[in-house]
């Protein structure tokens, strides 16, 4: 009698979903946390709209994509952030060599450079910005980390006082380590990284950078950032 586990039967099939470059370049796109169209990821992944509408079709169907659609046009976007937290934190795995190649042109190279400066990742700030934010919240005893990510008492309370609402009632994690996978090291995710995420981008602290996932920080959230935490400008670009 077989003992394998009833769960292998699925994990390969997950494994199977993510297991192509085209698909991977969608999932990788979606970390924005907003819909795309398909013809938006077919020109990302620089295949046919054709071509890609089977690989979305696969994608909806596993439940790592959900699908909404407006007339005629079709959305998707990650089912939600669990596949957020598995896509990113199968990025951090792959090899540095691989993520650090020299890109093919200046256009690619400025592209990489905003990203890791600053970045979305889904719903949270990543890159260099969101590990400077999470250390700076970690020195000043707000965060911690020895025994994995937890906000303190006095970190809720700045949150409050810095005007970002936080959500203390829902079932998602109030803070959560998301390795970064340019800096290798953990920045804040969880309840508490999306809602310090959305506040900077509503209140003007940070702004989005092209069409993308870049972000980077105002002048404004350089004065802000330096009143709330400390932070120097020069470590924010």
């Amino acid at each position: 009698m077989s003992t394998q586990d009833p769960r292998a039967a699925g994990l390969a099939a997950l494994a199977g979903l993510i297991a192509d470059r085209t698909r991977a370049a969608c999932l990788l796109a979606l970390l924005d946390g907003r819909a795309w169209t398909a013809g938006e990821l077919a020109r990302h992944a620089g295949v046919a709209a054709s071509t890609l509408s089977g690989h979305l079709g696969r994608l909806v169907a596993g439940g790592l994509l959900a699908e909404e659609r407006q007339g005629r046009h079709r959305y998707v976007r990650l089912a939600d952030a669990r596949v957020a937290q598995l896509v990113e934190d199968l990025a951090a795995q792959v090899p540095v060599a691989v993520v650090r190649q020299a890109p093919r042109t200046l256009r690619a190279a400025s592209a990489g450079a905003a990203m890791a400066r600053g970045r979305t990742c889904y719903d949270h700030l990543a890159g260099r910005l969101g590990t400077v934010l999470t250390d700076a919240l970690t020195e000043r005893g707000l965060l911690r980390q020895d025994t994995g990510f937890a906000l303190t008492d006095a970190g809720v309370e700045w949150f409050g006082r810095a005007g970002v609402a936080l959500d203390l009632s829902g079932r998602r994690p109030l803070a959560r380590a998301c390795l970064d996978w340019t800096e290798r090291r953990p920045h804040l995710a969880g309840a508490a990284g999306a809602a310090l995420c959305r506040h900077a981008l509503e209140a003007g602290w940070c702004v989005r950078v092209g069409s993308g996932r870049a972000v980077k920080v105002t002048p404004l959230g350089e004065r802000v950032l330096s009143d709330l935490l400390g932070i120097a400008g020069a470590d924010l670009h």
